[in-house]
């Protein structure tokens, strides 16, 4: 399972970074407050392709399909159902997205 966020960094560009998922970490078995909670289906929407920010702070799960992301550093990754991100790049460059049947959940923060 992948497990991280996506955040802006001094240079206005976007970058993953790890989250903790041992046991005890601070990110399970806590409750974790989200202000709303929204499931989305809009498949293949070909306007993710270029690049924007998240629109809030939100934790995004995706159920089935795919996504490919990528960032300012040149890295990409690809989640898949039960992958977990923060997406909290609402300033600076943002990100890319490549959907693939994304059936997808996100908790939104604020």
């Amino acid at each position: 399972m992948q497990f991280c966020r996506i955040y802006t960094g001094g240079d206005g560009k976007s970058y993953f970074e790890e989250l903790d998922q041992r046991e005890g970490s601070k990110f399970f078995l806590t409750s974790l407050a989200v202000k709303a909670l929204i499931f989305k289906n809009d498949m293949n929407r070909e306007d993710l392709h270029r690049w924007h920010t998240a629109p809030r702070r939100q934790w995004c799960i995706t159920l089935s399909g795919s996504v490919e992301i990528g960032v300012g550093d040149g890295t990409v990754r690809t989640f898949g159902p039960g992958d977990v991100f923060l997406a909290e790049d609402v300033t600076g460059q943002g990100h890319t997205a490549k959907p693939k049947n994304w059936i997808r959940a996100f908790g939104h923060l604020e």
